[in-house]
């Protein structure tokens, strides 16, 4: 059995929202809006790295009364508030996102918090743990893949007994993560097809895709079997789902519905205005 560590999962684009959003005191915000789920088809979460100046539980708390499924990217140690408000995590937490398995050296500090993070959900009950390829540091994309592939094939059967999908999350390397390797649907497509595991996917993130290839409708209808997560945020900027930005939304949340997708959309914006407003909406606006 792999050994457990704690691992801390940081982003860069957190220190990018300001220090207000990250380390800044609890907001003051618009009351919770009444259920804001109507239709319920697509399962949304909240990624609780957008929203820290809210409290966990609080959060959790608005999460519960819009009718939404979930809290995304948290640690195991934060599961009993979900539980408390008959929530699921979307998505756990694990090791760091530049120093990821596509280099040896980091094998055995990356799958010791995967682990964590399988054995943590196999108790929950819940069904995703995050990945992340590492980025480049002259490394090409062959041998990174390669790499990738040694250290999954060694966890996804860990993951499978627990009933665990692993998901390796796909970023832009242009705006937000500079040198990150997984940055292209192409190339993570090809590392699930020679993993060939159901509990190994790729985290679809809309806006990171937007910026890298575009055409998003088309890949979810192409290739929503490699998909199993997705997040939202509006382009250009990471923020709100409004008419300031170029994706569409509904459309887009149709055609994740229409593959038959099972799993969750976490809502990973970074709020311009009240921070709960804003998600009510956007929940209503990927509630087709």
């Amino acid at each position: 059995m792999i050994s457990e560590s704690r691992t801390h999962f940081s982003r860069r684009s957190v220190l990018q929202a300001g220090a207000a959003l990250a380390t800044g005191p609890v907001m003051a915000h618009a009351e919770v809006p009444n259920r804001t789920v109507k239709n319920g088809r697509l399962k949304q979460s909240i990624c609780r790295w957008c929203f820290r100046g809210i409290a966990l539980e609080e959060l959790a708390e608005a999460a519960a009364s819009m009718g939404m499924a979930g809290l995304d990217l948290l640690m195991p140690e934060e599961f009993p508030v979900l539980k408390k408000h008959q929530l699921v995590c979307t998505m756990t937490k694990s090791h760091a996102l530049v120093r990821g398995l596509n280099d040896p050296a980091n094998h055995e500090t990356c799958l010791e918090s995967i682990n964590k993070g399988i054995e943590a959900n196999a108790v929950a009950g819940f069904r995703n743990v995050i990945c992340f390829s590492g980025n480049r540091n002259g490394l090409d994309d062959r041998t990174g893949m390669k790499n990738c592939l040694t250290a999954l094939k060694r966890i996804v059967p860990v993951a499978e007994k627990a009933g665990v999908i692993l998901n390796m999350e796909l970023l832009n390397s242009r705006v937000n993560h500079p040198d990150y390797m997984c940055d292209g649907s192409e190339w993570g497509i090809e590392l699930v097809k020679q993993v060939a595991s159901d509990n190994f996917k790729l985290l679809y993130d809309i806006y990171h895709m937007q910026i890298m290839e575009g055409d998003i409708i088309r890949s979810i209808q192409k290739n929503h079997e490699y998909f199993g997560h997705y997040h939202t945020a509006g382009n250009p900027g990471r923020h709100e789902l409004d008419d300031s930005q170029e994706l569409n939304y509904p459309a887009i949340c149709r055609a994740i519905v229409d593959s038959g997708y099972d799993g969750y959309l976490g809502q990973e914006f970074l709020p311009r205005q009240d921070p709960l407003t804003s998600l009510a909406e956007a929940v209503e606006l990927c509630d087709v």
